[in-house]
């Protein structure tokens, strides 16, 4: 069963909200990746959700583009402690995506072009909690931010969020992802400071 957590709060910043433990502020936005960085056409770009079963639903450029919209603002809180606030997007909501896939899956893999994987419980990509994102700040994402689409889960840490992404896996029991298999949280709530296992 997935963890959703609430009422956890940190040092309050000045216009009222909240910054979570252990995080400072910054207006940049840091670019933190492993590997080099993937150049994937919009042309060949595609996102596939397969259930635990093997069923596929896939996704073009050009589908994903005639699909409702959202332009979720948040903030965002990175494992390496900086915070952003306020930051705009422009993408669809996985309560789009997943409304009409038939599973019974408690957990999601998720895949990125270039081989990135982390792991969520479903749950956390519904509700209004999660979206596809092909815009930052009034503009096209660059593939330095994940683009042409990413990921966006803001409440979790941001390596959940996986850019580039590709596709998510719908899964009867977890597994760990990239990050987390080397040590880092399996769920990485900023309000709780799960930055790695056990914290």
């Amino acid at each position: 069963m997935a963890i959703v957590s609430r009422g956890f709060r940190g040092r309050p910043r000045e216009d009222g909200a909240a910054l979570p433990p252990g995080q400072y502020r910054t207006e940049d936005f840091p670019v933190l990746s492993t590997g080099p960085t993937p150049r994937v056409s919009t042309d060949r770009w595609k996102f596939t959700v397969t259930t635990e079963v093997g069923v596929e639903h896939t996704w073009t450029w050009r589908d994903l583009l005639a699909l409702p919209h959202e332009k979720p603002r948040v903030d965002l809180h990175c494992v390496t402690r900086w915070s952003k606030f306020g930051t705009t997007w422009q993408g669809v909501s996985l309560d789009v995506l997943l409304d009409g896939v038939e599973t019974t899956a408690d957990h999601a893999m998720v895949h990125s072009y270039g081989g990135y994987t982390t792991n969520l419980p479903l749950l956390d990509l519904l509700d209004g909690q999660a979206w596809i994102v092909r815009r930052y700040d009034g503009a096209d994402l660059t593939p330095e931010h994940g683009g042409p689409a990413r990921l966006l889960v803001p409440h979790l840490y941001l390596w959940k969020s996986a850019k580039w992404v590709r596709g998510i896996r719908l899964m009867r029991e977890d597994a760990p992802g990239f990050w987390e298999a080397v040590g880092y949280h399996g769920y990485g709530d900023p309000w709780r400071e799960q930055r790695y296992q056990g914290d």
